[in-house]
């Protein structure tokens, strides 16, 4: 049994803050610093060059991979770090056309985040082969796999409104049409029970700054499953992503593994960052943190639809068809929650009128629930938002 009472003294937050927004940004682990001290003072300070070697560096994309991969239900080796979300995206998606070079259309859809839907935009210009991006509503992607679809491309969790795909249907009903998968898991790793081998997935990406809490900018993921893992084709076939990278060879050879999928140097400190949150996830297993998310959520509906009438469900009211966010439509979203962040309930807002809210276990509790409705109800049934300085939009929402 996980015990979150343990895990939440070990996350650095405001005194007074109630941080609903660790689907965007997770907090602070509090040994993070005195871990990412310890590499730059006795690694980089003392060993310079030599600690790619002394240290472990050049291994901590596969080593910190490994311990991603218990999170997200991956083989261990299959699973490797560095680069951004967007990055990984477009990785693993051309890849994935690639194992289908007969067909021509991917497959997404409106929930998805743009970010995966411009790379994929991208992606077809560049191959200049006349392929398409179809994007339907989340709720026609099982009638739009058909045979002459190459991807199915799918984020998880909808990152408005946290409704959550049915991975293992989607990929059974996608392989059986001979279409490959790509999975970005940005709301679903550290967030909910994935389980990327038994579902037979055959890509997935991920992000480690939100529910992980590896820290702004920390390094993306990928994964690829076994039996493709020798033969995708990196379309970014970095130096590190060489067979032999240190022969220093003029033509390109991919590696025999996970290993192919490197493009760029390691980002040691942001590895070491994203270690010291992954010390924390140790202690949590994925079922625990999945049934408790599930009890805050549904706690903070019920409360929040009791108290706010003004205040419209977005998200799915089913537990299962819905990941770790619950997200309420509101006319004047984006100025009430400025006021709630004025007031110490942290969530965010999405256009064009979604106020969304995080439920981490690790370090939000029951109380936390129950205080940031009281505050909640406050700001939106007694107009609380309704002031200039929470109506001017800053560039982050």
């Amino acid at each position: 049994m996980t015990n979150f009472a343990a895990t939440k003294p070990m996350f650095t937050l405001p005194e007074g803050m109630i941080y609903l927004d660790g689907n965007s940004l997770g907090p602070l682990p509090k040994a993070a610093p005195a871990a990412m001290e310890k590499v730059m003072r006795d690694e980089w300070g003392e060993m310079l060059i030599t600690g790619w070697n002394r240290a472990g560096w050049m291994d901590l994309s596969t080593s910190v991979g490994d311990r991603i991969a218990r999170l997200i239900g991956a083989e261990p080796g299959h699973v490797i770090m560095g680069d951004t979300l967007s990055v990984k995206v477009y990785q693993a998606l051309a890849s994935a056309v690639a194992l289908n070079p007969g067909r021509k259309v991917i497959l997404s859809d409106n929930g998805n985040f743009p970010s995966d839907l411009y790379m994929a935009q991208g992606l077809i210009r560049t191959l200049g082969q006349g392929h398409e991006l179809r994007v339907v509503d989340p709720e026609a992607v099982e009638e739009s796999i058909t045979d002459e679809v190459a991807v199915l491309m799918i984020t998880e969790v909808d990152y408005r409104t946290g409704r959550l795909h049915d991975m293992k249907r989607l990929t059974e009903m996608a392989h059986a049409h001979g279409v490959v998968t790509v999975w970005d898991l940005a709301h679903t790793a550290g967030a909910t029970e994935v389980k990327l081998a038994e579902c037979k997935a055959d890509f997935a990406v991920g992000c480690t700054y939100k529910y992980l809490n590896g820290g702004p900018g920390a390094p993306a993921f990928i994964y690829v499953s076994p039996r493709h893992v020798d033969v995708a084709e990196p379309a970014l076939s970095g130096w590190l992503g060489h067979e032999a990278p240190f022969d220093f060879d003029l033509d390109y050879r991919p590696a025999p593994s996970i290993e192919r999928m490197r493009v760029g140097t390691p980002p040691v400190l942001g590895l070491t960052a994203l270690s010291a949150a992954l010390d924390v996830w140790d202690m949590a297993d994925m079922g625990d943190v999945r049934k408790k998310s599930q009890d805050l959520t549904d706690m903070f509906i019920t409360e929040v639809e009791a108290r706010c009438p003004a205040l419209t469900l977005a998200s799915p009211r089913d537990r299962d068809a819905r990941g770790s966010q619950v997200s309420f439509r509101f006319a004047e979203g984006y100025a009430a929650m400025q006021a709630l962040i004025a007031r110490g309930v942290v969530g965010d807002f999405r256009a064009p009128d979604v106020m969304r809210f995080g439920f981490t276990p690790l370090y939000i509790d029951e109380a936390d629930v129950m205080r940031a409705v009281e505050i909640l109800a406050d700001v939106v049934n007694n107009d609380l938002w309704d002031r200039a300085e929470y109506k001017t939009r800053a560039k982050v929402t």
